[in-house]
């Protein structure tokens, strides 16, 4: 790979699923040589993530592994291991989501990689950070919402606990993780060390969870949780004559501005809603005018209106009508392209971020299982005998 602003660094992906592929994913697209290992079986996602026109290569596993380089390595055998030491010993960056025991076990953890490679920074995503009482246990997206309190706001707004319709910790998680990578990088860059950094999905869901609706408890054990413009039931798309419209007034401006756009300039005055800490203090009250106006016309007729008014709108979009979103596709973030090894085309999803002063990655549809197994050897120095005899003893791949 070359362009982006992580060009020339090297990542070693020992990672499956969604959380850990979601870090090396930004990576990727950022121009890192991602090089994905996988099990003889391949990455869970390939199966799991719905109908696939080939096998192995499932819409998810599709989109979360764009731009990366596929090997299988058998990690059980020592003829996998010692592939997975070399590459070790070449690369900027190890990430992996397994357990810490499990990766004692391969010697691929951070003690064991520094001796190869001083210089790696060896990101581990877990379900708990370590020390704690949970430390070790396994973990899932669904596990961590429902314990880091996600799947009670759900509970609070609406009277039941909910799971959000998508793996929400696995994408904040892996976020973290990019950055906490590129964080460790920036520091390699003027000390030259590397270092191991733990990226545990529990702690971090809850932080985010605590830091929108620890509320009033920061200041004590009597205090209210939650931020009431969100939990409040009327905080979701207004329906209008035909279908769902979002609006969001938050400043004394924009609420004057709403007040106005739905002919209500009386409300202006109205001390319940003349300040922010006023709607704040009778947020309820406030939410249920927006609410009972929006269905007095559709939504082309609001849209402009409140466009006109400075109240910041835009249309609700089901999953459906998304692929259709003009900004999505002018952007070139949802694009039309051939799908890999066929004459068929499929919808792909581009990174969304734009760097001057780099250039862009190149783009590269998910790979095959071991579909570059074969160049990896090579360019790792091993003979045509060697990687054949590799392969004949399960040591990296089919």
């Amino acid at each position: 790979m070359s362009g982006g602003p992580l060009a020339g660094i090297r990542v070693l992906d020992a990672t499956g699923v969604i959380v850990g592929p979601t870090a090396t994913l930004l990576l990727a697209e950022q121009g890192a040589e991602v090089i994905k290992v996988e099990p003889p079986e391949g990455d869970l996602m390939r199966r799991l993530g719905g109908k696939a026109r080939q096998p192995g290569m499932s819409p998810k596993f599709l989109h979360f592994n764009r731009n990366k380089r596929s090997i299988v390595l058998d990690l059980k055998s020592e003829a996998g291991r010692a592939v997975m030491r070399r590459l070790a010993a070449r690369t900027d960056v190890f990430v992996s989501n397994m357990r810490a025991r499990a990766l004692a076990a391969l010697g691929l953890d951070w003690a064991s990689m520094a001796a190869l490679n001083p210089k790696m920074i060896h990101c581990t995503i877990s379900g708990f950070a370590s020390g704690g009482p949970y430390d070790g246990a396994p973990a899932y997206d669904t596990i961590i919402q429902g314990l880091s309190g996600v799947a009670a706001c759900f509970q609070r707004q609406t009277g039941e606990p909910r799971f959000a319709p998508f793996v929400l910790t696995d994408h904040i998680v892996g976020i973290v993780a990019a950055q906490a990578i590129c964080a460790a990088l920036v520091g390699r860059g003027r000390d030259g060390a590397g270092q191991a950094i733990e990226v545990p999905m529990f702690e971090n869901a809850a932080a985010f969870v605590l830091s929108e609706h620890m509320g009033q408890r920061t200041f004590g054990p009597e205090g209210e949780f939650g931020d009431p413009r969100i939990m409040t039931p009327d905080a979701r798309p207004l329906p209008t004559r035909d279908g769902h419209i979002c609006v969001s007034a938050n400043t004394d401006a924009q609420a004057r501005g709403f007040f106005d756009a739905i002919g209500r300039p009386e409300l202006k005055e109205d001390p319940r809603f003349r300040s922010v800490g006023a709607r704040l203090e009778n947020v309820a009250a406030y939410f249920r005018v927006r609410t009972e106006a929006m269905a007095a016309r559709t939504t082309d007729e609001w849209l402009p209106l409140l466009r006109r008014h400075d109240v910041p709108a835009m249309r609700f979009h089901t999953l459906e009508s998304l692929l259709d979103d003009p900004q999505l596709r002018g952007s070139g973030t949802l694009t039309e392209e051939p799908e890999q090894h066929t004459e068929e085309t499929m919808l792909g999803l581009r990174h969304a971020n734009r760097y001057s002063g780099s250039g862009a990655a190149p783009s590269r549809l998910a790979p095959r299982l071991d579909e570059d197994g074969e160049a990896i050897l090579r360019e790792l120095g091993y003979s045509e005998t060697e990687r054949t005899a590799l392969r004949g003893r399960g040591g990296s791949g089919s």
